[in-house]
């Protein structure tokens, strides 16, 4: 079948398909039963568990039998049924930046970047973390809840957009209960893999209950590292003047052989989940829970479209480790007939990555080679003084800690006037650590004390959350509902550590060269002296000067040679801090004028904190907010079995963070211009009898509404830059008014149809799963979107085909079944690099899965 055949079919289904039916895709209901009824779908978006169709909020919601059918195992495989949401992956798992309804700037996932704009929450504790999504296994979930628009009024900071929540089955005291399941599969181009997954609930009396799932998961490698080699600049060449005019290409050569290897990218997950449920007496329970899980990934989840498809050439090793443990407690109960909840949750994140920087020295070696290339350009030397191998690569680990507490009330839910508030608190902080290493790079020319390393990372980030919150309903009429809602928060963040090169001692400070890179003042020429100011500043003509004493302030970060990003104050050194209060409001406006019928409008608001540049010499960004317009329905029709929900909406981004490139090829963020984006959201679902159809699809329109300027320019009118000789002037605009936000299409859509027949003493089935997704740019500034490419459009096509038994079940599958190249995300390593990388969506895979259950 054609891509082109296979578009257009997949356009019939979902053409088809509307005719019968619009949906959600929140259904847990058994497809083949005769007249069968979408049941009431509970979800608890508003904190409260409450009927999907009663709840005015846009919200998809997949339950544990559809998690099941669509054989969703992490976040790549849920997202794709989810319209409103899209990624930015970093190229491994784990790396994955949320975005909903179209807010991204791109560029995010820095580990001292920007706090997400899109909220994930485990069960009740939310689990957001900066530089990547937590990946949750998806195993014994109950369902998935994809909020979207902002949720600030109930979920805080980094719900600006919306908000994912995972919600576990929870231990029972009915019985016994115990499932088993195992996948095995082939990746065509690639390797094998698959999964063990187990759950066992065991009652503990009458009055508590243990729930324990385990897993393991291998995703079998399809992209090769492929031999390959570089040279790099040698002699230098000069001009009749003497000089230099360039290099000749004699120097080093280096091969990659040592890593060359089929199916590289291949990742092991493993861990488990208990849960507790003790309750008691009649009114209270308490759930301690626990989670581990570690992620092992191996090679990269990218290729190299110049070097073929599927393919890339890499000098060193990637890899990646991503392990946390979450601890969790949840007590419920009442106090009179009020509802009260407290939760709290410790999260201990560490990663470990090593990745290959090569395409760095390949693309400044070019840069500089009418200078000599690096090896003249630079002091990239050994101890005696000899030119070395200019690659490099990098070695990273964050340490990530999260700990939150959230105290709420809710009043009964069948009161005229509802109220549902309360307090959170939450503390995360992150040790971050980024080496840039030189294989045999001379201690002078080191960053001081690490021989071998370029450039160094060595911060520790603390991002601190308060706020109270609370959310009234008054019921005006008996079919019409007002509801007015407000998050008060204050955020106090701070960054303090080490960044950049090294200075040699000698002479006072005065040695050259100072460092590698010949770089006068980044690193330990800007650390803190014992006088208060910076070694080295720059005078009134621009010239690096010596100012402070010749005695530096002793490290506050551990591994560090000294601090130059903080703030001097009695001898040592304290953190920079962002912080700032607000509030965030919501407010709402429902009218039910029938049991199937519901209409509502809001306004809300959402915001995301400011923080510090970890390049302190950046300095701060400030928050952004947004502001958030939608009218919506919920729809039940032909006696429940059909459902149509929608919504449409406008929110306006102010002053949205925008993170780049900036020298020295290191994020940087400041706040941009602002966006509109305009869009709606369709959902339908229907179950006739052996037959049941889900459609979802959403459409986004995201633009700015002022320029972006190459040099940050708060008027965002772009400076002019005036003609020089034949050069004609320019204005200097990376994105004009008007320019497309990145990463999220205009169009996502997603469908699934399953027909089920009974087979003997079994229930056979046969199911069509599709999701289309339009193109989108991958970067916001017009030159580097150029460079890079637009992520193009792709439709990916799933079946299978098997059978469930009262106790065991049997299913084959085709994921991916004409083996699209789909683009994930597009990226290049450097702010000078031109090879492109593209995360690709995985080739057509075979599979079988088989579980037994009692």
């Amino acid at each position: 079948m054609s891509k082109r055949h296979f578009r257009s079919t997949f356009a019939a289904l979902v053409t088809s398909t509307a005719l019968v039916a619009f949906p959600a895709f929140a259904q847990d209901t058994p497809a083949a039963e005769e007249a069968a009824v979408n049941p009431d779908i509970v979800v608890t978006a508003q904190k409260r568990s409450e009927s999907l169709q009663n709840v005015p909020i846009s919200i998809t919601a997949l339950g544990t039998k559809k998690l099941d059918e669509l054989g969703v195992s992490n976040f790549n495989t849920y997202s794709q049924q989810l319209p409103s949401v899209s990624a930015q992956s970093g190229g491994t798992p784990g790396t994955n930046v949320i975005y909903m309804r179209g807010v991204a700037s791109g560029g995010d996932g820095n580990h001292s970047g920007s706090l997400p704009s899109v909220g994930v929450y485990l069960d009740e504790q939310p689990v957001t973390t900066i530089g990547g999504n937590l990946d949750v296994h998806v195993y014994d979930i109950a369902r998935i809840e994809s909020l979207s628009g902002p949720q600030g009024t109930l979920y805080g900071a980094s719900s600006e957009a919306g908000t994912i929540r995972i919600i576990t089955n929870k231990p029972s005291t009915k019985g016994i209960d115990w499932r088993f399941d195992a996948e095995g599969n082939t990746v065509e181009h690639g390797g094998q893999g698959g999964k063990l997954e187990g759950m066992f609930n065991l009652p503990l009396g009458n009055a508590a209950a243990l729930r324990v799932v385990g897993f393991y998961q291998r995703d079998a490698g399809f992209i090769d590292n492929v031999p390959g080699t570089r040279t790099f600049c040698g002699t230098t060449t000069y001009d009749g003047n003497g000089d230099v005019n360039g290099c000749i290409r004699d120097g080093i050569s280096v091969n990659n052989a040592a890593f060359v290897g089929e199916d590289t990218n291949y990742t092991d997950t493993y861990g488990g989940r208990a849960a507790l449920l003790v309750e008691l007496d009649d009114n209270w329970t308490v759930t301690p829970a626990v989670m581990y899980q570690e992620t092992k990934s191996h090679g990269s989840y990218a290729y190299d479209p110049s070097v073929g498809d599927l393919q890339y050439q890499h000098f060193f090793e990637d890899s990646r480790d991503d392990k946390f443990i979450q601890a969790a407690l949840t007590i419920e109960g009442k106090v009179g007939n009020w509802d009260v909840t407290y939760a709290a949750a410790y999260l201990d994140r560490k990663t470990a990555s090593s990745n290959d920087y090569t395409d760095y020295s390949e693309s400044y070696d070019s840069y500089y080679e009418s200078l000599g290339g690096l090896a003249y350009y630079f002091a990239y030397v050994d101890s005696g003084g000899n030119t070395i191998d200019p690659r490099q690569k990098v070695l990273g680990t964050d340490h990530f800690k999260k700990f939150s507490q959230e105290l709420r009330f809710a009043s009964p839910s069948d009161n005229p006037v509802r109220f549902v508030g309360g307090a959170f608190y939450q503390y995360q902080s992150n040790d971050i650590h980024q080496d840039y290493q030189i294989t045999n790079l001379g201690p002078t020319v080191s960053v001081n004390g690490l021989p071998g390393t370029l450039w160094l990372t060595e911060q520790h980030r603390i991002d601190r959350d308060y706020a109270m919150f609370g959310e009234v309903s008054f019921d005006l009429a008996p079919t019409v509902t007002a509801t007015i809602g407000g998050r008060a928060f204050y955020y106090n963040n701070d960054l303090i550590g080490f960044f950049g090169f090294g200075r040699d001692p000698a002479g006072d400070w005065t040695a050259s060269p100072p460092n590698a890179a010949y770089s006068p003042g980044t690193g330990v020429a800007s650390c803190f002296t014992t006088n208060g100011e910076r070694l080295y500043t720059k005078d009134s003509n621009g010239d690096w000067i010596r100012t402070g004493s010749s005695t530096l302030v002793a490290p506050v970060v551990a591994g560090t040679p000294c601090t130059n990003l903080g703030t001097y104050s009695n001898g040592t050194v304290v953190p920079t801090v962002a912080k700032d209060h607000g509030f965030t409001y919501r407010a709402n406006l429902t009218w039910k004028p029938s049991r199937d019928l519901l209409f509502y409008a809001t306004a809300s608001r959402g915001f995301r904190p400011g923080g510090i540049n970890r390049r302190g010499d950046f300095g701060a960004y400030q928050p952004d907010y947004l502001q958030n317009y939608e009218l919506g329905f919920k729809t039940t029709w032909a006696d429940g079995k059909v459902r149509l929900n929608g919504a449409i909406y406008q929110q306006e981004w102010k002053d949205f963070q925008f993170s780049y490139l900036g020298p020295n090829s290191f994020t940087v963020i400041i706040n941009g211009p602002d966006a509109r984006i305009k869009g709606f959201d369709l959902d339908l679902s229907g179950n006739f009898g052996p037959l049941s159809i889900n459609l979802a699809g959403a459409y986004t329109d995201a633009k700015i509404q002022q320029n972006l300027c190459h040099e940050f320019d708060p008027t965002f009118t772009c400076i002019l830059i005036p003609a020089i000789g034949s050069t004609p002037a320019v204005t200097d605009i990376d994105a004009p008014v008007g320019t497309r936000l990145p990463i999220t299409p205009q169009w996502k859509m997603s469908g699934t149809i399953r027909y089920t027949v009974p087979v003997g003493s079994a229930k056979g089935f046969v199911q069509l799963n599709g999701m289309y997704k339009g193109s989108a740019p991958s970067d916001l500034r017009l030159a580097n979107n150029a460079l890079q490419g637009d992520l193009r459009s792709f439709s990916t096509l799933n079946f299978s085909l098997g059978a469930d038994w009262d106790k065991f079940n049997l299913e084959f599958f085709v994921s991916n079944l004409t083996d699209e190249r789909g683009d994930l995300s597009r990226f290049v390593q450097c702010g000078l690099c031109t090879r492109t990388y593209i995360v690709p969506t995985q080739p057509r895979t075979f599979g079988v899965r088989i579980g037994a259950k009692y």
